[in-house]
């Protein structure tokens, strides 16, 4: 299997266009291709971003690098969420994101998500990588753990 990044952009017309839109039909929408992804198992990860008013950009041109919040001046296009899919093939992640209901001025950018063993093996930083991946692993497991005795 292949993870795949959906990387939802909108742009100044379907951020418009969204306004126009009953926000229970925009969730229900989104709850339904939420599960659809769930119930084939090829979701690990989504989430939507909010409003760009909230955020910041740090523009590494300059030394240091500039901090500027949110909005951003003139936007084309605005990345508001993404998911993360455990796919098959190119073509797989190509279908799920076909059915993803998005309007008018929305685009997904479909990129693969890089595996540790894309890198040189032998590599210091990629052996680290690869011990602080278990390490992350064996918390998330306690957490579960923990959470779980809770219940």
């Amino acid at each position: 299997m292949t993870r795949y990044m959906l990387i939802m952009r909108a742009s100044d017309e379907a951020v418009e266009a969204y306004q126009d839109l009953p926000f229970d039909e925009v969730i229900a929408a989104m709850g339904r291709y939420n599960e659809e992804l769930m119930k084939a198992g090829v979701m690990l990860a989504g989430e939507g971003l909010t409003d760009a008013s909230e955020g910041f950009v740090v523009d590494f041109s300059s030394e240091p690098p500039l901090v500027t919040d949110g909005p951003y001046g003139e936007t084309k296009e605005l990345f508001n969420g993404f998911w993360i899919l455990d796919v098959a093939s190119k073509e797989e992640a190509a279908e799920w994101a076909k059915r993803c209901p998005l309007g008018p001025g929305s685009k997904l950018e479909v990129r693969r998500v890089s595996e540790i063993e894309d890198f040189p093996q032998d590599n210091e930083w990629i052996q680290k990588e690869v011990g602080w991946r278990a390490e992350q692993a064996e918390r998330l497991a306690e957490d579960a753990r923990r959470a779980a005795t809770k219940a």
